[in-house]
């Protein structure tokens, strides 16, 4: 079994920020993979999908992006799962728009919700698969930048990042870590 956990902050006011990708890819892989009705778990949002055959959970928190280890460790402490089944998907405002980046660990890299979960499970090893949201314009706050909506220009290239991050996280259930940082970094 594996658990994909897609970070975002639950409510249509955050629908369609750059904060809310996780939550973007999730539901993708949900619509491509006839995911079971999506139930209230884990102070989150599950679905339950089959990829190539391996059962996969996933899960979208629903305590905001701050609080979003709680969530995550419950998950993984009920199916007793090592932290390298666990796959987070998350925004990244130090890649450029639309760049996806796999890593097998690492910190949290200013990203709150990482931050958040790196602390809960007391461990910086369980994969992460970064999209690049862009950097902040001059003069704007890092937490109003990632909680904007993105610019028209940059739709196109944002919603062919979110359907590349739902063919990679398949990717890494099928095939594993190694196969997707050579792919898609």
């Amino acid at each position: 079994m594996k658990l994909v956990v897609g970070l975002g902050n639950p409510g249509r006011k955050y629908e369609a920020t750059r904060h809310n990708l996780g939550y973007r890819v999730v539901a993708e892989l949900a619509k491509r993979h006839g995911g079971s009705r999506p139930r209230q778990r884990f102070r989150g949002e599950t679905v339950d999908v089959d990829l190539g055959g391996v059962r996969t959970l996933l899960l979208s928190p629903t305590t905001y992006m701050n609080h979003s280890g709680a969530s995550v460790l419950e998950a993984r402490d009920f199916f007793k799962l090592p932290c390298q089944d666990l796959l987070v998907v998350c925004d990244d405002l130090s890649l450029p728009v639309g760049r996806l980046r796999f890593r097998a660990s690492g910190s949290s890299g200013g990203q709150k919700g990482l931050e958040d979960i790196i602390r809960r499970l007391g461990t910086e090893d369980f994969p992460r698969l970064r999209i690049g949201i862009g950097s902040p314009p001059p003069g704007w706050d890092a937490a109003d930048f990632v909680l904007s909506r993105f610019a028209e220009s940059d739709a196109a290239r944002i919603e062919e990042a979110v359907l590349r991050a739902a063919d990679a996280v398949a990717d890494w259930v099928r095939h594993g870590i190694e196969f997707c940082m050579n792919r898609y970094n």
